[in-house]
């Protein structure tokens, strides 16, 4: 089920997922809140789930994988053990840096990186990745909820002299 999201959440999660390295303190000026509401709002969205975690994303080739590849893989059995024995060895391959079990012709779409490029495997059909067209991006977030209405601010009454 999605967590409701208000103007504040989507401009926290907006600036999250352009630069998770950001402090705070600019958060906070971002959003128009104090640092501890800031830091409270930060942890709830990571305690709802909505924030899995915040990492560094990495340019492979510039870390020395050069190739990056996309692999289709197609179970011969398709019983819970066959899957969970073949979900266990993917997760267990650090060169496999996203996996994804799908519906259609094949059974996985995985992503792989490697520094050369090896033979093995059965029914395996493998993409050489030749340029990125779009990095992976930001999600396309917007409120569910309305924010909450701040109290109107009391003005001064000035008095003439």
């Amino acid at each position: 089920m999605a967590v409701e999201l208000d103007e504040v959440d989507v401009k926290l999660l907006t600036a999250l997922q352009e630069d998770a390295d950001c402090t705070n303190v600019e958060l906070a000026r971002l959003v128009g809140l104090s640092p501890a509401a800031t830091l409270h709002r930060v942890r709830w969205l990571k305690e709802s789930g909505v924030i899995r975690i915040i990492s560094a994303q990495l340019d492979p080739e510039a870390a020395g994988f050069p190739l990056q590849l996309y692999v289709t893989a197609t179970l011969a059995r398709h019983d819970p053990h066959s899957s969970r024995v073949f979900d266990d060895l993917i997760r267990a391959l650090p060169q496999v840096i996203a996996a994804d079990n799908v519906a259609g012709e094949m059974d996985y779409l995985l992503t792989v990186v490697a520094r050369d490029v090896a033979r093995g495997g059965q029914r395996l059909v493998t993409y050489l990745r030749l340029a990125e067209i779009k990095p992976p991006s930001r999600l396309p977030l917007a409120p569910t909820t309305a924010a909450p209405a701040s109290p109107p601010r009391r003005r001064r009454r000035v008095t003439a002299r």
